[in-house]
């Protein structure tokens, strides 16, 4: 049955993958972004996926952001909180903003799009919210004390709230990527990438769309019997 889906951070990267293998098995499918005009209009220009922007951060624009999808395009039974940035840092180095910033949006945002969407959901009797953690919210990594909080923060979110909604047929789930081969990891200085490609088992970096798969697997019915579960997709690098 096709549902209307939003996918937080959804124009780019891990992101973009999930909305375009969630918009191919026929959910009618929403991008969120937080700035990017530029990448967002192409984004929707090639895959005709809507893209609204708000900040997920903020509690009061998620209330409205969703709002807004709703009265657009109906009720959203699907929920990817996929948006998330970085602040790296050792503890001696990071400041308070830098540690603020990333719980508010990587940890907030999954309370916020929670909060904005999870009552619509008890009420229709049917849901799904997917939120995208990191091995490094499950094995912690030098200099992203912020980043390995929120994240592992997410799966205790996750854990918890999958209690509430499954009697109401809402299943709450995690995926905890490894590296996956995305601007941001390509980002990283290349004698670096060698070292932590050699700890990934299978020898390579994700792809992103390996990460879309699992998240339309979650998404659907087939799903029915998984909630408060965390689905790794790292190559075999941690085995949690």
């Amino acid at each position: 049955m096709a549902r209307v889906a939003i996918v937080t951070g959804g124009t780019r990267g891990i992101g973009a993958a999930i909305s375009l293998a969630l918009k191919e098995r026929g959910h009618t499918v929403v991008a969120n972004y937080a700035g990017n005009e530029e990448k967002a209009k192409a984004f929707t220009d090639e895959t005709g996926i809507p893209a609204y922007k708000w900040d997920v951060g903020d509690h009061e624009a998620c209330l409205v952001g969703c709002q807004q999808v709703e009265a657009d395009v109906g009720p959203i039974d699907i929920v990817v909180n996929n948006a998330g940035i970085t602040r790296d840092g050792t503890l001696h180095r990071m400041t308070f903003d830098d540690w603020n910033e990333v719980m508010r949006i990587n940890l907030g945002g999954c309370f916020n799009m929670a909060k904005a969407t999870f009552g619509g959901m008890r009420d229709r009797g049917w849901g799904r919210i997917i939120n995208i953690g990191s091995i490094n919210g499950q094995a912690g990594q030098y200099g992203q004390v912020n980043y390995a909080a929120a994240k592992s923060g997410i799966h205790g979110f996750t854990k918890a709230l999958a209690q509430e909604g499954a009697k109401f047929g809402v299943l709450v789930n995690a995926i905890a990527p490894g590296y996956i081969d995305t601007d941001m990891v390509a980002a990283v200085p290349e004698p670096v990438l060698e070292k932590i490609v050699a700890k990934i088992p299978v020898g390579r970096l994700g792809n992103a769309y390996e990460i879309a798969r699992g998240v339309a697997f979650l998404a659907s019915d087939n799903a029915g019997f998984v909630t408060g579960s965390t689905l790794s997709i790292n190559g075999g690098q941690h085995m949690y």
